[in-house]
């Protein structure tokens, strides 16, 4: 299931923590399009269907309209100016979602060609969580972990030791 030229260590703890949290007949949103990881959750027996790359910021309906038991949204909110707007849209209950966390020793992605891949936020931890909190979601679970590279140099050293990424498990909070 983690063949490939996947980033291994990513698309495996991100499985498993699904796995914890989701069972596998809920129905499933995945925020942003067909991926390599949409393809290990359906190889792995989710039943996961994707926006169609609409602009999330602008157009919200694909989330609105769906009928899933569940959201995913893995490093995708880095890429919305507005994840207020898509966490408040969400009908599903249940809600699992991972960001790259922000680095102290580099600066924030940015790409100078490719406009859908740029990060308008890097959320701190405790940022996304009071994100989360104030529209709705109650944190039940979450994990961080690394991303070692194998390049040689000071901020290479740095990742070894500092967390990259942030996923939570949440449920909408009942009024």
């Amino acid at each position: 299931m983690y063949e490939g030229k996947f980033p291994h260590k990513r698309y495996k703890l991100t499985y498993k923590f699904l796995e914890k949290h989701i069972s596998k007949n809920e129905s499933i949103l995945d925020l942003g399009v067909e991926n390599p990881f949409t393809k290990v959750m359906k190889n792995g027996g989710f039943s996961v269907k994707n926006t169609s790359g609409e602009d999330l910021d602008e157009n919200t309906e694909a989330i609105e309209n769906s009928e899933a038991t569940v959201v995913t949204a893995f490093e995708i909110f880095e890429h919305l100016l507005s994840p207020y707007t898509i966490l408040k849209s969400i009908k599903a209950d249940k809600l699992v979602a991972s960001i790259p966390m922000r680095l102290w020793f580099s600066s924030a992605y940015r790409s100078k060609t490719d406009k859908w891949d740029r990060h308008y936020h890097e959320f701190e931890d405790w940022q996304f969580d009071w994100l989360l909190e104030k529209t709705g979601w109650k944190i039940v679970d979450s994990q961080k972990w690394t991303n070692p590279t194998k390049k040689i140099g000071f901020r290479p050293l740095l990742r070894y030791f500092t967390n990259r990424y942030y996923i939570v498990y949440a449920e909408k909070v009942k009024h």
